[in-house]
């Protein structure tokens, strides 16, 4: 803002309406420095009539005093603070910011200015401190003669913007996150050019290159031209509507052998439905498509020995156990052999007074038509398959090589139905392995819970913007019922994580030896309240029971939803048997249960309501599957049960019949020892303060570390912080005393955590460590063998927890 001089028709600069200018014509300013207001100088009549006119926050702070004069929209911006602030001196007024605003005087009585942008002070306005951020500028207010009598300040506050965006790129931090675990491919393009914002680790060793951000797919991928990927790319941004392909050949590199890739671009759209970008995921299907290429050689190979081998046998028409005959151009056929009476019942004369179509199964019919015109044209029929009917009645798997010529089909054909009896087992079996890598890949993905965490985000973040404004107003006790809202809401959120990990078999467990028989009895009353007194809740243990080697909690966990289960399929009442026993599997019921062959013992719940039909239980350990209304269920109990049951090295089976009920087993393996003797429960009671010990704290998410030393200082502790990995270490490189290392696992900069910690403890080696984890970093921190002296802990956790864990950990 240019520096403001005295006007001569600074005349009755006043006027108009608006409370601001009553109340600075009706205010006592003889008992300031400014003295009468008649008696004022010119620049500041000038400056007056000028910002009470402004829609914009403007004060003027006038003298060495800096007496204060504002327009209407300041007096919002000051809050409770208003009116008392008119004519104060600015020092005075705000004193919690008295060594910034004393800077803001002498710069601008000296002829300065000074301009910032989303500037953070803590602010009173309202009778509590408030975090606010502000864009502000100052500039001097020029006096009749010549030198800064005054300064100028625009106030525009930003608060809301810079926390949204601070909202914004946390949770844009946490996609990243789970997108960097992904074993697929991602990335993130924007605009009609498509131009790089994200990719993943995996993305960049498919593409063998480091540097995407920025570039437009074109510049970074040059050889994907004539592929056809630039155009896929340019019709989903147009149409909006997302693409999935499946064995794409992608040539990078220049390379003479190709990759073969399966993905997907979904539009990306903003908050009016434009598409503002494409996201990219899928997987490199490379092997699995050179398998199938040597499988189809394989096949080509095997037929052409049929066509050889059938055609060596032209002699042995009587003999061949081959169905073998002259088809003509009407369907019939005019020869046949002996083999067609003993495979199928029917002798020469029967076969040639019918059709082919008249001694086909139905559903062939159509199909076997088709095959058949291709035969018409010169085509011929290589291993076709289909059923033909017996003189009995039954049907046989017939598989045919047809060979047209002078029009006529020479046919020879193998009855495979044992063969088909065995390929539909290995379907099966084949079907299993899809389901095994379909649970595996499912625990990936994002787009299934972005709904759920999006309700609970709106919850989370709706009660904390309600207590800001209740916190504004000064309405205290209002801001207790939207702390209930905020906290429950982040507790479903950590639930629904916790659950969702499970099921794809990433959750860090906590296993060790457990007396399955002691945990369901500490667990029965708990399971009665909940079922209800219209279910009876019968328990049977096993005498002699073995130990397992599990997370209790986690299998506390599925029994109780195991039990809830139970109590919906037994809406008018029941009986609900909870029963345990060990087992010998051998190897025949152990591949039956998947499981490698032993000692096992069984976890079963059964109960007595509606049961299941065979297409509802093949899929009721799908995530998100569920049979419950709408909004009662969210599909990923039995999902976290598989998952955590697997990884646990077990099995789950389920056996139901409609009408009469359903039983789930749980199959976990036999642990070599005794079980653990239960914990006491942790008394809650306050955490012993610290006494000055030193904590430094290394976390690359502002609010976590602001949190964390807001809470650890309370506690007492002296508190040094850091936002990665290598500013971390120079602070533990130095002489510094540091009592304890709390650290994220996952950390930019090319060191995580773990790496850290070890590090340090090269010169120092009796630092202690607590690690703080969002997701399942096993493999960082150690798989749970952490050397003396460190600790992990789950965001997220409990506030008196942190504070008790530090003290443990530092007296331990």
């Amino acid at each position: 803002m240019n520096a403001l001089s005295a006007s001569p028709d600074a005349v009755n600069f006043l006027k108009g309406s608006g409370e601001m200018a009553d109340r600075i014509r009706s205010f006592d300013w003889a008992s300031t420095p400014l003295g009468p207001i008649e008696a004022w100088p010119r620049s500041l009549k000038t400056a007056t009539g000028l910002i009470v006119k402004s829609p914009v926050p403007i004060v003027t702070l006038w003298g060495p005093d800096g007496v204060m004069i504002y327009n209407d929209a300041y007096s919002v911006f000051a809050g409770r603070r208003h009116p008392e602030l008119l004519g104060s001196n600015v020092l005075d007024g705000w004193p919690e910011v008295a060594e910034f605003n004393d800077n803001v005087m002498k710069v601008g009585l000296a002829g300065g200015t000074l301009a910032y942008k989303d500037q953070e002070l803590v602010l009173s306005r309202n009778g509590v401190p408030e975090q606010v951020w502000m864009n502000l500028d100052y500039s001097p207010v020029i006096g009749e003669d010549g030198e800064p009598a005054g300064v100028i300040a625009i106030v525009i506050e930003t608060t809301e913007r810079v926390l949204a965006d601070r909202r914004a790129a946390l949770e844009q931090a946490r996609l990243r996150q789970v997108f960097s675990q992904m074993p697929g491919f991602v990335a993130v393009m924007t605009g009609p050019e498509h131009v790089y914002e994200y990719v993943n680790e995996a993305y960049l060793n498919i593409t063998g290159r480091t540097d995407f951000i920025g570039l437009t797919v074109r510049q970074a991928l040059p050889d994907l031209e004539g592929q056809g990927f630039y155009e896929l790319l340019d019709q989903v941004y147009a149409g909006g509507e997302p693409v999935v392909v499946r064995g794409r050949e992608l040539r990078l590199h220049g390379g003479d052998e190709p990759q073969y890739v399966d993905f997907v671009y979904e539009p990306i759209r903003d908050e009016t439905g434009k598409v503002t970008g494409i996201f990219v995921g899928g997987y490199e299907v490379t092997e699995a498509h050179r398998a199938a290429a040597a499988l189809r050689k394989l096949n080509a190979e095997l037929e052409q020995r049929v066509i050889q081998h059938a055609q060596a046998r032209g002699m042995t028409w009587k003999v061949s156990p081959d169905l073998m005959g002259a088809l003509n151009s009407q369907g019939y056929f005019e020869t046949s052999n002996p083999a067609w009476q003993t495979v199928l019942g029917w002798s020469e004369d029967e076969v040639a007074g019918m059709s082919i179509f008249e001694m086909l199964h139905p559903d062939d019919v159509e199909r076997t038509q088709a095959g058949f015109d291709l035969t018409q044209i010169g085509q011929p029929a290589i291993r076709f398959p289909n059923r033909y009917r017996c003189k009995d009645g039954s049907y046989r798997s017939i598989s045919w090589v047809g060979v047209p010529e002078d029009g006529m089909v020479y046919c020879t054909g193998r009855d495979i139905t044992e063969e088909v009896a065995a390929q539909e087992e290995l379907a099966q079996a084949q079907e299993a392995l899809r389901q095994s890598q379909k649970m595996e890949a499912v625990g990936q993905l994002t787009g299934g819970i972005a709904h759920d965490f999006n309700n609970l985000l709106t919850g989370i973040a709706g009660g904390l913007e309600m207590i800001e404004r209740r916190l504004a107003e000064g309405r205290l006790s209002a801001a207790e019922r939207y702390i209930a809202i905020a906290r429950a809401s982040a507790q479903r959120a950590a639930a629904l994580t916790q659950r969702l990990l499970a099921f794809s078999r990433r959750q860090t467990l906590d296993p060790k030896p457990t007396d399955i028989n002691r945990l369901i009895a500490g667990m029965a009353d708990l399971i009665r309240r909940t079922v209800g007194p219209a279910i009876e809740v019968e328990v049977v243990e096993a005498g002699g029971l073995w130990s397992t080697r599990v997370d209790p909690s986690q299998l506390e966990n599925a029994l109780l939803n195991l039990a809830i289960n139970a109590r919906d399929a037994m809406p008018d009442g029941g009986r609900l048997t909870i029963e345990t026993a060990n087992k010998w599997l051998d190897d025949h019921a152990a591949r039956d249960r998947e499981l490698p062959p032993g000692q096992y013992l069984s976890l079963c719940v059964t109960d007595t309501g509606t049961g299941m039909a065979p297409e509802v239980t093949s899929r009721i350990f799908d995530p998100f599957f569920t049979t419950k209304p709408l909004g009662q269920g969210t599909g990923l109990g039995l999902s976290m049960i598989h998952g955590f049951v697997r990884q646990s090295g077990g099995q789950v089976r389920v056996y139901s019949e409609v009408g009469k009920g359903t039983t789930m087993c749980l199959y976990l393996p036999r642990h070599m020892g005794d079980a653990d003797a239960p914990e006491a429960a942790e008394a809650d009671l306050a955490a012993e303060p610290g006494h000055g010990e030193t904590v430094l704290v290394i976390d690359d998410e502002e609010p976590i570390r602001m949190l964390i030393t807001d809470v650890l200082e309370e506690a007492g502790y002296r508190i040094l912080t850091a936002p990665d990995g290598p500013t971390g270490l120079k602070t533990l490189q130095s002489d510094l005393r540091i009592d304890l290392l709390i650290t994220d696992v996952g950390l930019p900069g090319g060191f995580n955590g773990r790496q850290v910690a070890d590090a340090a403890r090269a010169t120092r080696p009796d630092l202690k460590v607590l690690f703080i984890t969002g997701y399942a970093e096993n493999a960082v921190v150690g798989n749970g063998h952490l050397e003396p002296g460190m600790q992990v802990i789950t965001k997220p956790f409990a506030i008196t927890a942190l504070a008790s864990r530090v003290r443990e950990i530092i007296e331990g």
